[in-house]
């Protein structure tokens, strides 16, 4: 017998304002055509002035719970993956520990920019394998549109808001592949490509900052990075890319993506997409994908599942689970 970390809920939530392209064609030299053809993104949800990531994390963290068939005095952990999060400290998971009135166990943040659901998901697995938790919540919230430059249209136009969510609990497994939950992880970090995306301010430099980007040189490293730690983590759990029945990866850009699932011999049809209806919300797309995903119809219990992503640092991994 083996101890694995099962998905038993998932939950996302969107804030109400919905930001088209078109819109962007009233301050910048862009056009909704240009964003498609070069992120495939059609529209992105902002967060309301008064809402936080706290706030976004809260409501997918109870969407999850529901689904899941819990409350908050089920849940043993949160693993919240942010850059964004409400202050400097304390940790916006602390916050969404309050507003659950979850009065036990332990809550912290994770940041590894848009791999940081990856790194949280590692992360609550580890919690879990060791015994140190049987139920964690781990969640991905971000509300990048507060660090935008509004005047570049190279990155502002890519990004929004949102948050999603997975109860993760333990199960008894016997050992193979063939088990519900997490089969295997792989996680990276490479700091000398620091400058190719960060935000040019923080709390040693007592400014909130903006979020800058050599999109060229990202697009490049995501491709390769992506695909080896999918194929690392597939030959952890002792299978390849034909055992794959989805690829959920972060949604970035569509031709990331495309490329993705090209050198993994997949076809877009085992691929969940949902960037164009959210843009890139750094560590909230995959859980925000899986959880459409599942509402959809299309991801299924046994079916086995790639999640990758690639961030800031620069930071990238992948996880392998089976739903």
């Amino acid at each position: 017998m083996a101890g694995r970390s099962v998905v038993v809920g998932v939950g996302h939530y969107l804030p109400e304002r919905v930001v088209p392209n078109s819109e962007f064609e009233k301050t910048l030299d862009t056009t909704d055509e240009w964003i498609k053809t070069r992120s495939g993104i059609e529209r992105r949800h902002f967060a309301a002035e008064d809402e936080t990531t706290s706030d976004l994390a809260t409501n997918a963290a109870q969407a999850a719970l529901a689904d899941a068939g819990l409350t908050a005095d089920d849940i043993d952990a949160i693993v919240l993956a942010t850059s964004t999060a409400d202050l400097t400290f304390p940790s916006a998971a602390t916050m969404v520990q309050a507003r659950l009135g979850m009065t036990k166990g332990f809550a912290f943040d994770v940041q590894a920019v848009c791999a940081g659901f990856v790194f949280a998901l590692s992360n609550a697995n580890a919690l879990i394998v060791s015994g140190q938790a049987k139920r964690v919540l781990v969640i991905g919230a971000e509300t990048f549109s507060r660090i935008m430059d509004w005047t570049d249209r190279s990155t502002c136009v890519l990004f929004g808001d949102g948050a999603g969510a997975v109860v993760l609990e333990a199960r008894e497994g016997t050992g193979t592949a063939e088990d519900r939950g997490i089969l295997a992880t792989d996680l990276n970090s490479d700091g000398r490509y620091k400058d190719l995306l960060y935000v040019d301010g923080g709390v040693s430099t007592q400014s909130t900052g903006h979020l800058r980007m050599q999109g060229n040189q990202v697009f490049r490293h995501a491709v390769e990075k992506l695909t080896k730690t999918a194929e690392t983590a597939l030959e952890r759990a002792g299978l390849s890319s034909a055992d794959v029945d989805w690829i959920v990866p972060h949604q970035a850009n569509i031709r990331i993506i495309q490329g993705t699932a090209k050198k993994m011999n997949l076809p877009m049809e085992n691929v969940v997409v949902t960037v164009q209806d959210h843009g890139n919300t750094s560590a909230a797309s995959i859980p925000l994908a899986l959880s459409v995903g599942k509402q959809r119809g299309q991801i299924k219990p046994g079916d086995l599942i790639v999640t990758e992503a690639i961030g800031g640092g620069l930071a990238w991994g992948a996880v392998v689970l089976r739903w």
